[in-house]
């Protein structure tokens, strides 16, 4: 996983340099920085007065592990989990007006964005990872979550 302190200097470097987006791959790391003006609502509702510019940012993907290295969702073993990468504020939806990202019982994709995780004014898409039908969404828009905390859970298609 990419260390804070290098995800703000590209961050700062994004800003500094107007630019709109940034992929960096370096050995199994990689992380993709976008700028979306469409999360600027996003802040405008948010829980605490956000000043800096809206960035939203894939979350660091190891190489192709990563998909068999969740676990299954707890109570049935059929069940697989979409954790949180990071530790920050989940958010169902691209702004509160907008409906949310997914819901029980869509069919998802590996490349199908299921939420956003917020933190220190940087937001980071989630994408499921793995195809399959949304179970269960675990938290509430506006919680706080934790590094590897289960976000929601999906039965395998």
């Amino acid at each position: 996983m990419i260390e804070l302190a290098k995800l703000k200097e590209l961050v700062q470097l994004m800003v500094e340099n107007d630019l709109a987006e940034l992929d960096i791959r370096d050995g199994e790391e990689s992380v993709t920085l976008t700028r979306a003006a469409a999360l600027q609502a996003l802040q405008a509702h948010a829980p605490a007065p956000i000043a800096a510019p809206a960035l939203a940012a894939s979350a660091p993907t190891p190489a192709p592990a990563a998909e068999s290295a969740a676990a299954p969702a707890e109570g049935d073993p059929n069940l697989a989990k979409i954790e949180s990468p990071m530790v920050g504020t989940f958010y169902n939806a691209q702004n509160p007006d907008s409906p949310p990202f997914v819901s029980v019982g869509q069919k998802v994709s590996a490349d199908t964005v299921v939420c956003l995780i917020e933190a220190m004014k940087v937001f980071t898409e989630v994408k499921a990872e793995r195809s399959g039908v949304i179970d269960s969404v675990l938290v509430e828009s506006g919680d706080a979550v934790e590094f590897g905390q289960a976000l929601f859970s999906v039965r395998p298609a």
